[in-house]
């Protein structure tokens, strides 16, 4: 049905930069709220970003001036651009989608496989 593939994790320095991205494909009608969580080894999974369809964004605390969010409404894709990068954020990142797959107010969440970002010198 619907794949969300993600790319652009990798080893950084601390102070460095990633740019994230996420491309959902398959039968889609519209994507609401797309969005970046992360998972540190023993910790919970944890929301960082999260887009609205229109542009509206919401960032954790721990990352507020260093990630940008964005998106291309027409590609189905996501992004996240990380600067300034610290160890702390190192972890897999997944991305999130609502879906809709028919017109109407029923949504599907899709999760991504993942991608690691370590940051470490």
């Amino acid at each position: 049905q619907v794949q969300l593939v993600e790319s652009g994790g990798g080893l950084v320095q601390p102070g460095g930069s990633l740019r994230l991205s996420c491309a959902a494909s398959g039968r889609i009608f519209s994507i609401n709220h797309m969005g970046w969580y992360r998972q540190a080894p023993g910790k919970e999974r944890e929301l960082v970003a999260l887009i609205t369809s229109g542009g509206n964004s919401n960032y954790a605390d721990s990352v507020k001036g260093r990630f940008t969010i964005s998106r291309d409404n027409a590609k189905n894709t996501v992004y996240l651009q990380m600067n300034s990068l610290k160890p702390e954020d190192t972890a897999v990142y997944y991305c999130n989608a609502r879906v809709k797959l028919t017109p109407g107010v029923y949504e599907i969440i899709y999760w991504g496989q993942g991608t690691q970002v370590t940051v470490s010198s």
